[in-house]
């Protein structure tokens, strides 16, 4: 198996897990202020939500490199 072929196996994978978990969240520490011995922090939950698009376009990408990726010339 080419290299070609291992980065079109890579990005059906991708496309497929992007389509399925549609995003993430994580949390961040946005202020915080120490007064004294007290301590206050706000932290706020962030999304990073995947489009739809890029999803099916690195199934498609991935796809067309395993289709035509092992063909020379």
């Amino acid at each position: 198996m080419n290299l070609t072929r291992v980065i079109g196996l890579i990005l059906i994978v991708a496309g497929i897990v992007a389509l399925g978990m549609g995003g993430f969240s994580y949390t961040k520490e946005t202020h915080q202020a120490k007064i004294g011995p007290i301590e206050l922090a706000i932290k706020e939950k962030q999304e990073v939500n995947f489009p739809i698009w890029a999803g099916v376009s690195a199934i498609v990408v991935g796809g067309a490199l395993l289709v035509f990726g092992g063909r020379k010339g």
